[in-house]
């Protein structure tokens, strides 16, 4: 096996919104360093990355996939991410990883929200990025526009290393602004390329260009600058020197021309990114936490290894494969690492590097590098593993709440074990994949970043799991309390020949303060009831507010007196005070104006400017109340209280009103009283549902 230094290695992530060819685009790197024949296509499932089941099937990218070839003497370390929304854990954990971000831009589409999210994420990583403007051989192309919507969104200070001379069906001709001549492409997929000087308007456009690069390169660098002015301008030589500093500082963004699908403009890309993209040297030291939670730095240069797990994943005849990525010493099969987050040891089973589903075995890698292993004992997405004499923790990814919920109905009864142990697996692989089992309502609730999410996990269930589910709207969990006060007396009295069951039970019961749940106590005197029965007249109350009275959900706010009753000296036990408190307490209850009370959830939207009244109509629609709005750029944050009830598929709604643009998040806020009309209709569902359930046990 070839090994590599840090400075030979470039990790990278291809990033961008749905569709904008990103799967394609790293096929094409493949196919012009000869590690594939010839490309695959989207369309017949074919491609290096896209090998999973739900990715062919769907023609969409799920899973980040880890690539890697050679291309002038550099490793490329490829991580090709899903650009939907509903997969963002992939591409935050590419991001983490990689030194750079290769952002795609769609040349028909242009730029979307998801392309200004992802460079966000890269922002916030500290990544440089470098752009590229693909699928220039469609119909009805306008690179000069594309180039004008980047650069609104990016910055001025985008630039085209190379500009399409043919733009459209049959495009193959680029200038290339470094080597200030016309780059015409090979049209059988290879990705070659014959050079030819500019000439005629094209070699004075590209003179003009190449000044401008010079001028970027030389605001990196005081120096350059300074030889700019004095040589009124710099050498090839210094130029090249400048601009590996340039992007790494993001004084200048490069852009490049291309089409992924016929390989035409890949090979210059990867020409710029083997000679200045970013290596792991360029991030020489990063920051962790010791065993005491202090704060230190981990160098590249270490001796001692420290590995990142960025992706866990469940693979059909392989097991449990953890990617990671070396920040510090070599890493070899055999060696046993500290997993820092779950203090314990794991043995490191053999090592491989990827292309997709291929897997070639490697005995180590060095700092800088990224690979797999398998069946880790205990290890999962998010743990550090590292040398026990220098134990670390790198930071966590932070992923985003999920936003869209659903109950999961099986299909066959006995499959409780299997969809608990699937479901527990799927969330060690997706993060952003989150289950309970809720006993409240009664319901395993499954949340995720989206519809397609969802449905996704549904199959992976049945695929991997063997386990046939439905998604069903989940039940809402209102609250019954009361509005007046009220008094009950019950007798609980039962003779059957041998020894029998007498109590009585006296309450009064009142209105608590919101949220102050249960309140419980006695008031007793004298003689008539033995202080023991008390723990069992508590029981009987709280198993009836368990249950319900009214509408069969959790009484809350509710202060409950004990303050006499009877009792008999030989009939007179546990069970009946049970069975006497909890009929009291519900006899008093239905006389002491019930009401229900819902779930009021917060929720932050984010939108275009455009979008803001249509999103405020719909919140006013559904039962909301505007809290404030936010001003964010070009965006605007609408924070509103909403009932939860009106919340089932919110997400979607908003992508809908907003065209995919629209984001939002939202919590549990408190409960508040429902308005009539609306409480008597749950309360028919909850006696529906209660008779249907009776005459199913009949």
């Amino acid at each position: 096996m070839k090994e590599y230094d840090s400075a030979d290695i470039r990790n990278f992530a291809i990033v961008g919104h749905a569709s904008s060819g990103k799967t394609m685009l790293a096929e094409a790197m493949l196919a012009c360093s000869g590690v594939i024949g010839r490309m695959g296509s989207i369309a017949a499932g074919t491609t290096a990355s896209d090998y999973h089941t739900s990715e062919k099937e769907h023609r969409i990218s799920v899973h980040a996939s880890l690539l890697h070839t050679e291309w002038n003497g550099r490793k490329f370390n490829i991580i090709d991410t899903p650009g939907y929304q509903d997969f963002i854990s992939e591409g935050l954990a590419a991001l983490r990883v990689g030194d750079f971000a290769l952002v795609v831009v769609h040349a028909s589409h242009g730029v979307h929200v998801g392309t200004d999210k992802v460079w966000d994420y890269a922002t916030h990583y500290g990544l440089p990025k470098v752009v590229v403007v693909n699928a220039l051989d469609k119909e009805h192309v306008d690179f000069d526009a594309t180039l004008a919507q980047v650069r609104e969104h990016f910055g001025r200070n985008v630039f085209p290393m190379t500009v399409p001379l043919d733009a459209g069906p049959g495009f193959h001709r680029t200038l290339d602004v470094m080597r200030s001549a016309v780059m015409t492409y090979k049209t059988d997929g290879s990705g070659k390329f014959e050079q030819s000087p500019a000439e005629g308007e094209f070699a004075e456009r590209v003179k003009e260009m190449h000044r401008a690069l010079i001028e970027y390169v030389a605001e990196s660098d005081p120096e350059l600058m300074e030889k700019f002015f004095e040589q009124d301008g710099l050498s090839e030589e210094e130029l090249r020197a400048g601009i590996h500093k340039a992007i790494q500082e993001q004084v200048f963004i490069p852009l490049y021309a291309v089409s992924a699908e016929t390989n035409v403009g890949i090979a210059r890309l990867m020409d710029l990114i083997a000679k200045f993209g970013s290596s792991p040297l360029d991030r020489l030291v990063v920051h962790a936490h010791d065993a005491e939670g202090r704060d230190v730095e981990v160098s590249l240069e270490s001796n001692e290894p420290v590995c990142y797990v960025f992706k866990t994943m469940n693979e059909p005849g392989v097991g449990e494969l953890s990617f990671f990525r070396v920040y510090a010493g070599t890493v070899r099969s055999g060696s046993e690492l500290h997993n820092a987050s779950r203090k314990n040891t794991e043995r490191v089973g053999q090592i491989y590097v990827l292309n997709g589903h291929d897997r070639t075995p490697v005995p180590m890698l060095h700092a800088g590098d990224l690979g797999a292993v398998v069946k880790l004992r205990d290890t999962h997405t998010g743990d550090t593993l590292c040398s026990p004499k220098f134990v670390v923790s790198l930071p966590r990814v932070v992923y985003p709440k999920p936003n869209i919920h659903g109950a999961l109905k099986l299909r066959s009864k006995g499959d409780e074990d299997k969809i608990a142990m699937g479901l527990s697996t799927l969330h060690e692989e997706d993060p952003t994949f989150l289950w309970r089992v809720d006993g409240e309502i009664h319901q395993t609730i499954i949340s995720g970043q989206g519809e397609l999410h969802m449905q996704i996990i549904v199959e992976r269930l049945k695929r991997r799991f063997n386990v046939e589910v439905e998604l069903e709207e989940p039940r809402v969990p209102f609250r019954e309390t009361i509005r007046a006060h009220a008094d009950s007396r019950y007798r609980h009295k039962k003779q059957t020949g041998g020894a029998g069951q007498f109590a009585e039970v006296w309450l009064r019961i009142e209105p608590g303060p919101r949220d102050s749940g249960v309140d419980f106590h006695q008031s007793l005197v004298g003689t008539n009831v033995d202080r023991v029965f008390v723990p069992s007249v508590e029981k009987g109350v709280n198993t009836a507010c368990t249950e319900g009275i009214v509408a069969g959900c959790r009484v809350v706010d509710v202060k409950i007196d004990f303050y006499d009753g009877k009792m008999h000296p030989v009939d007179s036990k546990d069970i009946a005070f049970q069975i006497a408190g909890y009929f009291a307490f519900k006899e008093a209850f239905v006389q002491a104006s019930p009401c229900l009370l819902e779930p009021i959830c917060t929720i932050h939207v984010t939108v275009p400017d455009e979008h803001l009244g249509d999103i405020m109509g719909d919140i006013s629609a559904r039962r909301g109340r505007i809290l404030g709005v936010e001003t964010e750029g070009r965006f605007q944050t609408v924070k509103a209280n909403v009932p939860q009830k009106e919340l089932y598929r919110y997400s979607t709604h908003v992508r809908s009103l907003t065209g995919g643009r629209g984001t939002h998040s939202e919590e549990f806020s408190h409960y508040e009283q429902m308005p009539a009309e609306l409480e008597q209709k749950v309360v028919a569902e909850a006696r529906a549902r209660k008779e249907a359930a009776d005459a199913h046990h009949r």
